[in-house]
């Protein structure tokens, strides 16, 4: 039984990344968790690169309170960094986690900071 939680997910995952891809104009939003922080990343599938990153223990990063509100402050500096980078339309990939609580607040801070997914 131990490691369950990760074989479900890592199942889930394949099945969300058969139909899901980035690509130059729409790229992917990947999001990564754990229990110590929140990770999210752009990236071109079709070149294999990181367009823009960011993660709630970077050294960029100064925002407090629970991990649901740091989450936001993720998904808004990583919309922040690719308006920047003149990136607009994503593809977001919750990375077979649900789109629940640390994720969802990810994708609604990402929206607001100017993503469109």
């Amino acid at each position: 039984m131990a490691g369950s939680k990760t074989n479900r997910r890592e199942r889930i995952k394949k099945g969300i990344r058969k139909n899901l891809t980035g690509s130059v104009e729409r790229p992917r939003l990947s999001v990564f968790r754990s229990n110590k922080g929140i990770y999210a990343q752009i990236i071109d599938d079709t070149t294999g690169k990181t367009l823009v990153s960011a993660s709630s223990i970077s050294k960029d990063f100064a925002a407090a309170g629970n991990k649901v509100e740091q989450s936001k402050a993720v998904g808004k500096l990583v919309a922040e960094k690719a308006v920047a980078a003149g990136i607009s339309k994503v593809v977001f990939d919750r990375n077979g986690y649900l789109y629940h609580g640390r994720i969802k607040s990810l994708a609604e801070g990402a929206r607001e900071g100017g993503l469109d997914f």
